[in-house]
């Protein structure tokens, strides 16, 4: 894939960001921890291989917790507004973008729905996306 910029920002703004890098993943991510930290069913993440990310504004705002129990798994997001924004993955070297925080359009679409035997069965049909019960195998 091409190296791609991405935009975007927090809910109230004060919060922004660029970053350049190659599209490794995108998902929804139906696991309980995802549902948690969105308040949704699932939530829609990008992975892409990029170092940092360039806050554009508002760097002083940003908030991180990270599980406890979980190898990897942390939020980061606005302390203003609590809207979530991209963090570094550093053991898998790369950034991983709610696609929801985006302010610029994307021409991919999702390829997956993963933890998909976690889902909350209220939650959306798979539609056309392929399902995994965890990772799929790359």
């Amino acid at each position: 894939m091409s190296r791609t910029t991405f935009t975007g920002g927090c809910l109230c703004g004060s919060v922004q960001y660029k970053l350049s890098g190659d599209v490794l993943q995108f998902y929804h991510c139906h696991c309980s921890r995802c549902r948690k930290v969105t308040g949704s069913g699932h939530a829609t993440n990008l992975m892409i291989e990029a170092d940092t990310v360039e806050w554009l504004k508002g760097e002083s705002l940003l908030g991180y917790y990270k599980v406890p129990e979980a190898e990897r798994f942390y939020n980061q997001f606005c302390k203003q507004c609590g809207g979530p924004l991209p963090r570094y993955v550093p053991e898998r070297g790369m950034v991983v973008i709610p696609a929801g925080s985006l302010s610029c359009d994307l021409d991919i679409k999702a390829k997956a729905r993963i933890f998909w035997d976690s889902r909350a069965e209220w939650s959306c049909e798979s539609g056309e996306l392929p399902t995994f019960s965890e990772y799929p195998e790359t």
